[in-house]
């Protein structure tokens, strides 16, 4: 079951059963890490057919010393990719070329273990919202003028409301005469009271500020 079934040289038969075996792993491979999470059409479509096209060129070089360099190359492709991925969408695309590995050197059986074992898992974690942060956990942004000290500038009001706040980022905006200070803020409820924006409000000069749920990639 766990042996290769490849043979020297390579037959028809099993070049099919190879490719057959990695399109099908691809497509499940690209709804399980589709379940629950935002995701673009051409993701899904690419993972569907990561594993075969890596079992493809495995099958081209297999026997042959330039093995190690497809290895190598196929892996190195990962960091081209047009769009930077999320750490979900890279452990996505290397479990499926680890199946497209494992199709092409034969070993049909350990590419089949691997993945029912990769999607249980992640299906699991999934399914347990493993790493999410607390719903308390907010992001909020505030602009002040370029000419304010941010360092402690909104540590009395974060302390009146109970507010554990860690400022995250500061980058200048508007042609640098404003800053843009990003917190992580865990509210003591579910909204962040009137009070509390009005005293920021009056502090920052009444410029922007803005306040979401942590977990968006978007900024705010």
């Amino acid at each position: 079951m766990l042996d290769s079934i490849i043979s020297t040289p390579l037959t028809l038969p099993d070049l099919l059963i190879c490719l057959g075996t990695a399109m099908g792993l691809g497509l499940l491979t690209a709804l399980v890490f589709s379940y629950r999470t935002q995701h673009s059409a051409s993701f899904t479509l690419t993972l569907a057919l990561l594993p075969m096209t890596v079992t493809m060129v495995i099958l081209l070089v297999n026997g042959n010393i330039g093995t190690g360099v497809a290895v190598a190359g196929t892996f190195a492709l990962v960091r081209f990719r047009s769009v930077p991925g999320t750490a979900r969408e890279i452990a996505a695309i290397f479990t499926a070329m680890a199946i497209g590995l494992a199709l092409g050197m034969g070993f049909i059986g350990v590419a089949a273990i691997f993945f029912l074992l990769a999607s249980a898992f992640t299906l699991l974690l999934t399914a347990l919202d493993f790493g999410a942060p607390s719903r308390d956990e907010k992001r909020m942004k505030i602009t002040i003028p370029e000419s304010f000290d941010y360092q402690g500038l909104f540590d009395d009001i974060f302390e009146k409301y109970k507010l554990r706040c860690r400022l995250e980022s500061v980058r200048t905006t508007n042609m640098g005469t404003l800053f843009e200070l990003t917190y992580q803020v865990t509210l003591p409820g579910d909204t962040a009271p009137k009070a509390l924006l009005d005293e920021l409000r009056t502090r920052n000069g009444n410029l922007n500020i803005a306040i979401g749920d942590f977990s968006q990639r978007e900024a705010l």
